[in-house]
């Protein structure tokens, strides 16, 4: 680990008050990436929601796809592992949310551009008979 790191915690495990030190030293605390992890991810869940202000046709099917599946996936995994990281699935939950909601625009977008053509085919074809 690097001296920084080892400083830092040092320094902060002096100040801990008796009452968080359950939390401070909990496999999951502050003191490791298990808590770091899905602290920095919740940028994920930003990103997905201001995705939520863009226009539907500048939407990536594939992206937002892949936000969803990976979303689902890692929520399953925090609950299997040692130690079960519920934060870690909580914003994982929220990753897997925002992506199928993109995900559902964009498809909900991308039928009606084509029930258009559709029809627009059908009253063509209706003239012409």
């Amino acid at each position: 680990m690097s001296q920084l790191y080892l400083r830092t915690i040092a320094f902060f495990d002096k100040r801990v008050p008796p009452k968080l030190r359950p939390l401070w030293e909990h496999p999951a605390g502050p003191k490791t990436i298990f808590f770091w992890s899905p602290f920095f991810k919740w940028g994920l869940v930003i990103a997905g929601l201001s995705d939520l202000q863009r226009p539907v046709e500048t939407i990536s099917i594939s992206q937002s796809s892949a936000l969803a599946v990976t979303g689902m996936i890692w929520s399953r995994y925090c609950l299997v592992i040692i130690p079960k990281n519920y934060s870690l699935c909580s914003v994982n939950v929220f990753v897997a949310l925002t992506g199928l909601y993109s995900l559902s625009r964009a498809i909900r977008y991308q039928l009606q551009l084509k029930e258009k053509g559709n029809n627009g085919r059908t009253q063509e074809q209706k003239m012409l008979l």
